[in-house]
């Protein structure tokens, strides 16, 4: 009756709009935009009363103007969403794309001067957008820090949230089960329509009670209810997804914190050593040096690491890869407050000493020159590192003579490992390693501008003040020689010996003549076991949120107008569940048998 009487005041409602214009179940001042229309409409008609929903002065919307409060919180609000984090998080993995682009100032200075020298034009603008210092850059510190606060504006009131719902009850049985898409029912045995009403009522009250047993074994948190006499129990679980997922989004912000303290508090130095030679751990070794914000040279370990060898070995088997190389191993001493002990370091396992990681980044070939002048004094003398150009180990180096000679020289330098000449006539390395080595050297004097104190690269020679000597469009032959040779220098300058560290060996065994030498990164981050059980507390949270559904299952016994009792299972989950209706099904065979009524 009350249906039928409610119809019939639905039907007169619909009547009343279509003939007045008027939704009578909207507000009075409900505005849907129409109001021109309706009055224009009223005054062709010639109505003398105002037109329904006119625009008049009262009753037109304003919206309310924001202050400067409001505007603060609605700026906070779209911070602290989860889809600016998102987005800032998307932004942060962009920004660090041109530090894989171009070379850093803090990991590979060498590179970024050599970019400066390829690139003269270009250089400068990316410099000016701090393209070289990427994370240290203001625009990657400020995307990094909006993020940091974004994730902790959204990280605390779903904490607070998550923390209300785990001591909340489940929610109370729906009446209506069956509306729900993952459900399925079950008639209670002993519950048929010859059962007195109190066996019927003991055995419904049974059957919730061991379901709820069930479910609470099963790993739901249950709760009983008797609405309007119908025993029902209600279950839920999945939680733990709500769980990992803030764990996900708190080990991202420990990471922020741990990678910000690891810069402000580390270091990173690189040095290139010699065989032979030695590196003591003080500011003032390092080839360069790039300390955090805050670091104090005064925690700086006293160790020295001595280079005693490096081992290369490459491909000679397999003609299509002659050459490649397959494993390099630098031996290293170290001499420390705890004494003394040899360590191998290789390009993929770096060592550990005195709160350092040294990592081996590169190789190549540092040939011995001694420079002495006419009278056969020896004015220079060093193992100069010579860069290599090609997989072939082809390098250029620079010897500078500042002293003690008539006049400054400098010499550019191609190194050949296995030298072969190409048709061109110019001279090429054909291996890796030392087969027929090969040095050749082009002659500057002059002024190396290096007098007035203006730094200048090791392993360039500007020679803008000088004059050239050999090579080129001199006329004159570029200096050649060979390990244990030695030459005359242009102008009776003196002579020039490119001596062989092994000159012993045999006549054709060039294979120890040439010492290599090996670069180092010394690097200490006083954060990377936080950064690492962050990073692992990441992917658990992760794999939590990805894979524990959250579901809610419910039990009720009703019992029908002709006396059967009927087990109703139910269940909702929160986002896509395609186990859902399985596990219902499932749990409804355990409790009360295969049988479901139709």
């Amino acid at each position: 009756m009350v249906s039928s009487r409610r119809s019939e005041a639905e039907r007169a409602d619909a009547a009343s709009a279509r003939d007045t214009g008027v939704d009578p179940l909207r507000p009075a001042d409900y505005d849907d935009g129409t109001a021109g229309a309706s009055g224009a409409a009223g005054a062709a008609a010639g109505d003398d009363a105002p037109a329904a929903g006119s625009a008049g002065p009262e009753s037109s919307v304003t919206a309310p103007k924001l202050g400067p409060g409001e505007w603060v919180r609605f700026a906070w609000r779209q911070l602290t969403s989860m889809r600016t984090a998102l987005l800032l998080l998307l932004l942060l993995a962009i920004a660090a794309v041109p530090g894989s682009l171009v070379p850093q100032r803090s990991s590979d200075p060498n590179g970024v001067v050599q970019y400066f020298a390829d690139n003269p034009d270009l250089a400068p603008v990316l410099d000016s957008f701090q393209m070289f210092d990427v994370y240290t850059s203001v625009w990657f510190s400020a995307i990094y820090l909006l993020l940091f606060v974004s994730l902790i504006g959204c990280i605390i009131p779903r904490t607070k949230h998550h923390l209300e719902a785990l001591r909340a009850r489940p929610p109370k049985t729906p009446a209506r089960l069956s509306r729900l898409s993952a459900y399925t029912e079950r008639e209670l045995a002993g519950g048929a329509d010859d059962a007195p009403d109190a066996a019927a009522s003991a055995a419904a009250e049974s059957a919730i009670a061991s379901a709820a047993a069930e479910l609470k074994k099963a790993g739901y948190r249950v709760e009983r209810y008797d609405q309007r006499g119908v025993p029902s129990v209600s279950a839920e679980r999945g939680y733990l997804r709500e769980t990992g997922n803030l764990v996900f989004h708190t080990a991202l912000v420990g990471v922020l914190v741990a990678v910000a303290i690891g810069g402000g508090f580390g270091f990173s130095g690189q040095r290139v050593i010699v065989e032979g030679q030695s590196f003591v751990n003080t500011l003032a070794a390092y080839d360069s040096f790039n300390p955090g914000r805050f670091f104090d040279d005064g925690r700086l370990t006293p160790y020295r690491l001595t280079l005693d060898e490096l081992d290369a070995v490459y491909e000679t088997e397999n003609t299509d890869a002659l050459g490649q190389p397959i494993d390099f191993t630098a031996h290293v001493t170290i001499d420390g407050p705890d004494g003394s002990a040899e360590r191998d370091v290789k390009v993929n396992e770096p060592l550990y000493e005195y709160g350092t990681d040294v990592y081996l980044l590169g190789n190549g070939y540092a040939p011995t020159i001694t420079v002495r002048d006419p009278d056969g004094e020896v004015v220079f003398t060093d193992s100069v590192p010579f860069l290599p150009q090609d997989a072939n180990l082809t390098s250029i180096g620079v010897i500078k003579v500042p002293d003690g000679l008539a006049e400054q020289i400098g010499m550019v330098g191609f190194f050949y490992p296995t030298q072969s000449t190409l048709s061109t006539g110019a001279y090429t390395s054909t291996y890796p390693d030392l087969v027929f080595p090969v040095l050749t050297l082009n002659v500057y004097s002059g002024d190396l501008g290096i007098d007035d104190g203006t730094p200048r690269s090791v392993y360039q020679l500007d020679t803008s003040g000088m004059e050239q000597l050999t090579g080129g469009q001199t006329g004159v032959d570029s200096v050649e020689l060979m390990p244990g040779e030695s030459t005359e220098l242009p102008n009776g300058l003196g002579t020039v010996e490119f001596e062989s560290a092994s000159p012993d060996a045999a006549g054709d065994d060039f294979s120890q003549s040439v010492p290599r030498f090996a670069s180092f990164d010394v690097h200490h981050d006083p954060s990377q076991v936080w950064v690492l059980v962050f990073a692992l507390l990441i992917l658990g949270g992760l794999l939590l949120s990805l894979f524990v559904p959250r579901r809610r299952m419910w039990v009720k016994a009703v019992t029908r107008p002709d006396g059967r009792v009927v087990l109703e299972y139910a269940g909702l989950a929160r986002g896509d569940d395609p186990g859902l209706e399985r596990a219902v099904e499932e749990f409804a065979d355990r409790h009360a048998g295969a049988a479901p009524i139709r």
